[in-house]
């Protein structure tokens, strides 16, 4: 910091010998003009001002001694900012009276008609974001020495409008701090703003309808009227092409109907979800998803919804250009299910498989092996053969399954993943590997047991 040692200043510290300095004591390396051999008297001129500047920091070192006190130094400090104002504090306004503000406005020329490709994004956004909502998850809880209970928002996201009943899609994860709590159908567990279009958001209670963890999906219901609610349109994630455009929209950051832009940067990836599991088939982009996107739509050229936006994989908490959305083709499957019942009927074997680690442990690289049959199930009846011990104590492997309907199964995670396209009291045929022979079993499945 700079400091100005100031004519008034010097002239008040003569006049009325507020205090004296000896010249080693002097706040300051320079003098303006002259010492006394008990003062110091500075210069009185306007121009020697500019050649008074000096540094605080040394001023303040050069300045403490034995003998100078902490009031002294204070003191003076005061004084010095109360008679003459550091630069920093004041500004002087320079301009040019002789121009007028049209002279030195430049001319603002009209923008002109969008490309077609800008249009075609404008409509695509018009169009899609008022069947967007931002959700806000909150909690009840008790408050001290009021009773009743307040509501807490405890995080936001995005979810779409399904359908004029006031269904809203969302992630399990958006609203997972109240479903952590066990909500029963019906129970408030979020905060809904449906945009109007008039531009006006308008708040809502979300009841739960369904919630479904293994794919992050939850449904809830709002009661809005119908002038309110526009349904996205649902399209078809499997004729998705890597490379082709895709929009994003959603709440980033609390930022309500944000639009990112990009393009499809890969098919059937892995997911691995906030709430713990991995959901397969995902859809990668490179449009930007942000914390606040989950639940949001990701929609295709011609404004479909073909995923939900869920996951980012990044180190630093934002977009890096690498996001993932559970495809549609998921959402088609779960949603229905969600708001028929409140949960998903899965279909499944209800046969015991070995972990991959048992697995290898056991010499089996290829394909699930069997390592329990229910007596009772549609596997047992269907001839499915258990791990089971021989006479002398060594182990007899079961059955390995090694496809399903001709698609190749490699691990338990695979099985799940074949098993997961089809519903309950389809038949299927499994190829299993039974000691040196291959056989195909056809069977029903049944409801997975949770």
């Amino acid at each position: 910091m700079q400091i100005l040692a100031c004519n008034s200043w010097s002239q008040q510290l003569q006049g009325n010998r507020i205090f004296s300095f000896q010249k080693r004591f002097f706040l300051g390396r320079r003098l303006c003009s002259h010492d006394h051999k008990n003062g110091v008297v500075l210069s009185s001129s306007q121009r020697d001002r500019g050649n008074c500047i000096e540094d605080l920091g040394q001023v303040i070192r050069e300045s403490v001694n034995p003998f100078t006190t902490r009031r002294t130094l204070l003191t003076s400090l005061i004084m010095y900012l109360c008679y003459y104002p550091s630069r920093y504090l004041s500004a002087q306004a320079l301009g040019d009276p002789s121009v007028t503000i049209e002279q030195v406005t430049p001319p603002v020329f009209p923008s002109g008609a969008l490309f077609p490709t800008e249009e075609r994004i404008v409509q695509l956004f018009e169009k899609n974001t008022y069947a967007v909502v931002n959700i806000f998850d909150v909690t009840l809880r008790p408050q001290l020495n009021i009773t009743g209970v307040v509501e807490i928002p405890e995080g936001n996201g995005s979810g779409v409008v399904w359908d004029e009943q006031g269904h809203i899609v969302t992630n399990y994860h958006v609203i997972g701090n109240a479903l952590s709590r066990n909500p029963s159908q019906g129970h408030v567990v979020a905060r809904v703003n449906i945009l109007a279009s008039e531009g006006v958001q308008k708040n809502f209670e979300g009841t739960l309808v369904g919630a479904d963890r293994a794919k992050d999906l939850a449904v809830l219901k709002v009661e809005a009227s119908e002038d309110l609610l526009k349904p996205i349109k649902v399209g078809q994630s499997s004729s998705l092409k890597v490379g082709q455009q895709c929009l994003a929209i959603g709440n980033p950051f609390g930022f309500d109907h944000t639009l990112t832009v990009g393009v499809v940067s890969g098919l059937n990836r892995d997911i691995f979800s906030k709430t713990g599991v991995t959901i397969s088939g995902g859809i990668q982009t490179d449009a930007a998803i942000n914390p606040g996107n989950s639940g949001g739509p990701l929609l295709d050229s011609k404004g479909n919804l073909v995923g939900i936006n869920t996951a980012i994989f990044t180190q630093t908490g934002t977009s890096a250009g690498v996001g993932f959305a559970i495809p549609s083709s998921t959402v088609l499957k779960i949603v229905p299910q969600l708001i028929q019942n409140g949960k998903v009927f899965r279909a499944g074997l209800n046969v015991d498989i070995a972990p991959d680690l048992v697995a290898n442990q056991l010499n089996v690289r290829n394909g699930a092996l069997i390592l329990q049959v229910p007596g009772n199930s549609l596997a047992a009846k269907a001839g499915l053969q258990p791990t089971a011990r021989g006479f002398a104590g060594n182990i007899i492997l079961g059955d390995i399954i090694v496809a399903v309907d001709g698609k190749p199964v490699k691990s338990k995670a695979e099985l799940s993943k074949a098993l997961d396209e089809y519903n309950v009291g389809e038949k299927v045929i499994l190829k299993i590997q039974r000691g040196n022979e291959d056989l195909e079993l056809p069977i029903i499945l049944e409801e997975k047991n949770s």
